[in-house]
């Protein structure tokens, strides 16, 4: 595993694990609010995806060993969009995880760029500003307590700034790359519902998968690793 950085066009350090493993496809692994590419879970995913494709894990703005503040999907657009232009300098096909902020960040992406293979959106919220977060719901806090890493939490940086936001469900129609939707049915924090309408508003090829007894984002892959991978693999190809 590799640790390197790219500079954004306002000027940011983003830094991301490079997974190379020989193959002409990459994956780039988009974590949402709190988590970063060194999260355990994000870890292991990466190590799981790396069994066929290369995989990328990125930490967004204000989080891990990124620079800048991090703008609850204002601005995150321009971290992603300087890994892939990495990306694309390097392999044949992109294609993108990402999971409950990050999974807005992809699908943001998606509408606005066509160049991506495919899409891989996990428990996205359809508009930031509806977002639940029941963080006193034991499906919120066991999790976050269980993941619990002292260096991730301090390393976080969120911008004192409220800025505009792109919503999800307004730039759904417009992704063009084969997008698949993933939710949790008993997630507190995004419930499934913002993924629901999501896929339904959506036009390109895609699927949505719901996990009966699954929650939150990288919880899912946690929860049940085998079948997430499974239904990773079924859609990259």
């Amino acid at each position: 595993m590799e640790s390197l950085f790219v500079k954004t066009e306002d000027n940011v350090k983003i830094a991301f694990n490079l997974y190379r493993t020989g193959h002409k496809s990459v994956v780039i692994i988009c974590p949402g609010w709190f988590m970063t590419k060194d999260s355990k879970a994000f870890s292991i995913l990466a190590e799981g995806l790396s069994e066929k494709y290369d995989v990328i894990a990125m930490d967004f703005r204000g989080h891990g060993k990124s620079g800048g503040f991090y703008t609850f999907t204002s601005k995150e657009i321009l971290d992603l969009k300087a890994v892939v232009e990495f990306a694309h300098k390097n392999y044949e096909e992109v294609n993108l995880a990402g999971f409950s902020l990050g999974g807005a960040v992809v699908l943001i992406y998606g509408a606005e760029f066509k160049e991506i293979n495919r899409i891989i959106a996990v428990s996205p919220p359809c508009d930031f500003y509806k977002i639940e977060n029941r963080m006193w719901h034991p499906n919120a806090w066991i999790p976050t307590f269980k993941k619990f890493e002292p260096k991730r939490w301090i390393s976080v940086r969120p911008s004192p700034i409220i800025r505009k936001k792109v919503k999800p469900i307004d730039i759904a129609d417009k992704i063009q790359s084969p997008t698949l939707f993933v939710a949790g049915k008993n997630d507190v924090t995004v419930c499934p519902w913002h993924t629901e309408k999501l896929f339904k508003k959506a036009v390109c090829e895609k699927k949505l998968e719901i996990f009966e007894d699954g929650i939150h984002a990288e919880d899912l892959f946690l929860a049940e690793p085998e079948r997430f991978l499974k239904l990773c693999f079924d859609w990259l190809g």
